[in-house]
């Protein structure tokens, strides 16, 4: 066990943390798996456009939420450890897996002979496969990434400058993220020189997304941590991914 944090908390090994001992694990991870549903079932589908500086651009309205779901795989895993971090990611990976055959079962439903709101439905809730696929690989590469990243980066910074680890594993989880899902997605729909500009420009919007609200991260993480009583290290952790026991 480790005596006391920086921050005045007292610090543990992940390992030795019981599971009554946290009281507000449960809502972290229920927020984190809705945002993750809510950004790609309202969000994916709607291209909007806003006017900066005289200029048109154009983007996909669920980048505006999607990438809170990364800062909550930080939060959780800054204040809850790699394996707690690791269970909600499972639970969101299923959880995306479900909406997905859900939404396939209800938009393929016959519609009624007097209802006339089949086209509006499968135009919002109708899926590409392929996308679909993509979609949730990346999530599961990127956020084992970032929740890795930032794990390794606590113990290495002693639990100081969280800045840099929130800022530093959301680079590396989007970055897996991106690599992943437009290639898989796009590639052969689009140009390469397309899927690569859209990847890198959607890139850099949710990093950015992570530095703007890194006082939001900062504020949710210390009111945690005050709450629980204590500061994880993942100093004996095993970091597999494959497994959601803690």
């Amino acid at each position: 066990m480790i005596e006391t944090s920086d921050s005045g908390l007292r610090a543990v090994d992940a390992a030795e943390l019981g599971p009554g001992a946290l009281r507000y694990f449960d809502f972290t991870m229920a927020a984190f798996v809705t945002i993750l549903l809510l950004s790609n079932v309202i969000g994916a589908a709607k291209m909007a456009s806003v006017s900066v500086a005289g200029r048109e651009w154009t983007f996909g309205a669920g980048i505006l939420f999607f990438p809170v779901s990364y800062i909550l795989g930080d939060v959780l895993t800054e204040v809850y450890g790699y394996a707690r971090a690791r269970r909600c990611i499972w639970a969101g990976f299923a959880a995306l897996l479900f909406m997905a055959f859900m939404s396939f079962v209800v938009v393929s439903l016959p519609p009624a002979r007097d209802w006339t709101g089949q086209a509006a439905y499968e135009a919002v809730f109708g899926q590409v496969p392929r996308i679909v696929f993509a979609s949730i690989a990346a999530f599961w590469a990127g956020e084992f990434a970032n929740s890795f990243v930032l794990a390794r980066l606590k113990i290495l910074t002693r639990g100081r400058h969280l800045w840099t680890r929130t800022i530093g594993s959301t680079i590396v989880g989007q970055a897996a993220d991106s690599l992943l899902f437009y290639p898989l997605a796009f590639l052969g729909v689009w140009s390469a020189q397309g899927v690569i500009q859209v990847a890198v420009t959607n890139f850099a919007l949710k990093v950015g997304w992570e530095v703007l609200l890194t006082p939001a991260t900062y504020a949710v993480v210390g009111w945690l941590k005050r709450r629980e009583g204590v500061d994880v290290f993942d100093r004996h952790t095993n970091f597999t991914p494959f497994r959601a026991r803690v």
